[in-house]
């Protein structure tokens, strides 16, 4: 499958009804295992996780060049499930980190504001999009707003509309979705649905989110789980570490991944 008709499929999961579930993945076999089950339609990545494999802190710290060898590593045990990528909040050039992100056949992405200024967000935006239509490739952008988890004290009202006032920005300079980070609940999410328009949310799956059913139910286009997919495996192997030790083996159960 071509980028183009992968870019098309993707998009089509966010605009479908259905909402699309993704389960985050950080290396080759952490996609290989993710696309191997028959619910998978589609890989993303979780830039913290990426990062973290390398041994560095979340927020553009490590290389991009780096960070990519990784995703086209993804991409390839893939195969022709169309992957996005988390490219935190662009490493200083999004358009051009795009362009490098395409080459390496993602076609689609979260890129966050980092609370920029609105102005500069909605630059970047728009330097992500104009990037995807100088490749050729309907990108999905799903574009990040950090009003809540950089919101601080801020009242709650004022991060939900922030949020809402950033969003329909995004969407009008050609983000297809907008992931809104954060410990939202119902009442928060339907306000939040409510100003963007039904499939044009994007959520994490963090403790007190609503389930499946119900952000489906509310209009949700997408929920993913960021970087908390690693902490589970890494809490299995944590887990079992600490039974070898004490005398025990591997678990009962334990699958091959082949």
């Amino acid at each position: 499958m071509d980028l183009t008709a992968k870019a098309t499929a993707l998009r089509s999961l966010h605009t479908d009804p259905e909402l699309l579930v993704m389960v985050n993945v950080w290396d080759a076999v952490s996609a290989s295992v993710v696309a191997a089950e028959p619910a998978t339609r589609a890989l993303a990545t979780a830039g913290h996780s990426i990062a973290s494999t390398f041994g560095y802190a979340d927020g553009e710290q490590v290389p991009l060049d780096l960070a990519l060898s990784l995703v086209e590593r993804i991409v390839v045990a893939a195969g022709d499930l169309p992957v996005t990528a988390d490219l935190d909040g662009g490493f200083g050039d999004a358009g051009a980190t795009v362009r490098r992100a395409i080459g390496v056949g993602v076609v689609g992405a979260n890129v966050e504001d980092q609370l920029r200024p609105l102005a500069e967000s909605v630059a970047v935006v728009e330097a992500v999009v104009a990037a995807g239509e100088a490749e050729g490739v309907p990108f999905v952008l799903n574009a990040r707003t950090d009003a809540f988890v950089r919101g601080g004290d801020r009242p709650r009202d004022i991060v939900v509309a922030d949020a809402l006032e950033r969003g329909r920005a995004y969407l009008e300079a050609g983000a297809t979705t907008v992931f809104v980070p954060g410990p939202l609940d119902d009442e928060t999410v339907q306000e939040l649905v409510a100003g963007l328009g039904r499939q044009k949310l994007s959520v994490i799956g963090f403790p007190g989110v609503p389930d499946q059913a119900r952000l489906a139910e509310l209009g949700v286009a997408r929920i993913t789980y960021g970087p908390l997919t690693q902490r589970v495996a890494l809490t299995a192997l944590q887990d079992a570490a600490r039974a070898i030790y004490a005398g025990g083996g591997v678990p009962e159960g334990t699958r091959p991944l082949n």
